[in-house]
Order: structure tokens, then sequence, then C-alpha cells
């Protein structure tokens, strides 16, 4: 199995990370990949010293700094292992998790990318479930049809591990998705291949830090964040549905599903706001959003309501007494829907 791991300053996390996919992997033969994105810090020595020490690692090197779109791609390309894991230098896999991966791949052909479950962390590791009982094969467009009635993403990224023969047919990360290209991969792949979903196990640790780069440069936690997230993952639906997906018997149903739940997700953050009362939330550009995603928006259900509530406006209480059983419906889906990530997958 061929690992990528680009690393841009993470040298303080890249021996940890590498450690992880080196050893309690059994029955795994890795191929190790690091690519440095031209860092500052000692991140490529460190990558030197443990090229050094391992036959099986290898180290790319670039000139100047790429970008992680680029580096991601610089890797991916050099990837030679029937099946291949991209994982940033902060994340770790978890004992076992190539193995659990590479089974489910081998046993299921038709099965383009399997994921389990990952685990935020901040600093210590936390406990892991290793011992898998199960997995899940969904449909390509199955899986598919659930992203584009949820619209969320439902993989971090590091517990991803895909064929690498799919990679080279549908093409590497796009440099115009700097924030969703993972999700438009995922995307990409259902359109193209089925899903296997690994229940009941954790695949990986996904790091929380101040230098993150969902916090640095996509402001995640945010007003604006929030709205970045909405245009690219309405974007990474518009890709596939252009491309790949436009072959799919139900392609153009799936797309105007996509369509209506990303304009109603715009929606439903303004619905909130007011709800919560937060003055200071940009709701003009997120009902500009919507309404461009979906002409037929404010014709909706959710639409009036939000215009009704914009004609009577906030009040000073920390939740309006006759918004608050909307809001909590509101948290509700979105509990429901971390449940079924973690059982389902989807």
């Amino acid at each position: 199995m061929s690992v990528v791991i680009p690393c841009y300053n993470y040298g303080r996390f890249l021996r940890q990370c590498v450690n992880s996919v080196l050893y309690d992997q059994p029955g795994i033969e890795v191929e190790v990949i690091i690519v440095d994105d031209k860092s500052t810090d000692d991140s490529l020595t460190t990558a030197r010293e443990i090229e050094l020490k391992h036959a099986n690692v290898k180290v790319i090197a670039n000139d100047v700094n790429l970008g992680h779109i680029k580096t991601y791609n610089r890797g991916l390309d050099a990837a030679t292992s029937p099946y291949v894991l991209l994982i940033s230098a902060d994340d770790l896999v978890t004992p076992g998790a190539l193995t659990r991966a590479a089974e489910l791949l081998e046993a299921e052909p038709s099965v383009g990318m399997v994921y389990g479950r990952s685990i935020d962390f901040h600093k210590d590791l936390p406990p892991c479930r290793t011992e898998q009982s199960s997995w899940i094969v969904w449909r390509g467009a199955d899986w598919l049809r659930h992203r584009c009635q949820s619209g969320y993403n439902v993989i971090a990224s590091p517990e991803v591990v895909m064929r690498t023969a799919v990679l080279r047919a549908t093409g590497g990360y796009r440099s115009d998705l700097p924030h969703a290209g993972d999700f438009e991969m995922w995307l990409r792949t259902s359109a193209v291949s089925d899903v296997g979903f690994l229940v009941g196990v954790d695949q990986a640790f996904h790091r929380g830090h101040d230098r993150n780069m969902n916090r640095t440069m996509f402001k995640s936690g945010s007003e604006k964040g929030r709205l970045i997230d909405l245009k690219q993952r309405w974007q990474s639906f518009e890709v596939v549905f252009d491309g790949v997906g436009r072959g799919l018997a139900e392609g153009a149903l799936l797309h105007k599903i996509a369509r209506e739940t990303m304009a109603r997700q715009a929606l439903e953050h303004i619905n909130y706001a007011y709800a919560r009362g937060f003055r200071d939330f940009p709701m003009e550009d997120f009902e500009t959003f919507a309404k461009e995603v979906d002409p037929m928006v404010e014709q909706t259900r959710l639409g009036r309501r939000v215009a009704r509530r914009k004609r009577l406006g906030m009040v000073s209480l920390p939740l309006h007494p006759l918004w608050a059983l909307p809001a909590a419906h509101w948290r509700l889906k979105e509990l429901l829907r971390r449940w079924r990530r973690a059982k389902i997958g989807v």
C-alpha cells in the first residue's frame, strides 16, 4: 500500500505520523512517500532522517512552495501500489487500519474507496476501537444520493484508502477547490465505483491544533468560514454532475436534490441566527448564495419562514421564545447526522 504524507511545517508531528503507518499494520507492505512543500521548519531534515532509517520511505522535496493541492497530487502521482492513502503529517492512522482497509478492498472489487470512523484529538491519543465486526458496501449512486440529501461531507480524510486504479481513472485533486477538494474527490469516486464503510472501528486520528489549515486558511468556526464551506461544497456538486456524474442514470435528479439541499442549508443558517439573536450574522451574504444556487428557494416553506422573520426582526433575548422549537429542531438534525455518520458512514 502506498501512503502519501504531504508536509508543510509539521516536522514536530512527522515521525509519529510515519510510525503509525509503518508499525502495527499486520500483513501490509507499505510504501511511504513524504512530500515536503518547501517547509521553513525542520520538516525536510526530519523527513530525510526517516528516509535514511527506512528503505520503504521516499522523500520528495518541492523546490518552491506549491500549496497543498499540487503537493497532494505530486505525492499521489508517485504512488505505485494498488491501494493508496493520503494522510496529512499532523494526523495518524490507528493500529490495523491499513490491514482492515486492504481486506475490504481485496474482498470487494467494486469498491473504489473505503473508510471508517475518524477520532478528533488535540494532545494525547484517545482510546480507539480496532476490532472490526463488519463492513457495509454502499452502491456508489446510493452513497452519492445520501450526500446530495445531506449536503455534508462525512469523511475527515485520513481514514480513506482508495483503489489506485480508480484514482488514476478519475484524476487527482482540483486546484479550484482548495477547501472542499476531499469532498469532491469522494463524490467523484462514488459516481464511478462503490463505497465501503468499516462498521464499529476507528481508522484514523485527526489532530486539532492552532495551525490547522481549516483554521488558518478557511476560517473554520466563523461565519465567513461557514459561507466558504457552503460555496465550496456546492461547487463540488456542480463539478461532479457536470463531469463524471453526468453519466449516471439518476444524475439530473441527484443534481437537483443537491441544489435544493445547499440552498436550504444557507437559509437554515439564517433561520438559526434569527432564533439565537445573532445580530452580526451576515444574513444578506447567505441569502444571496441561497438564491444563486436555487432561484426558487424563496417559494419554499423555509424561504417564506425566513422572509417572515426578516419582517419581524430580532429581539434582545438569547433565544426568541417563538423560535426556540425550530432552533432545537435544527440542533437535533445535526446530532442525528453525526450519529448516522458514526454508525453507518452516511
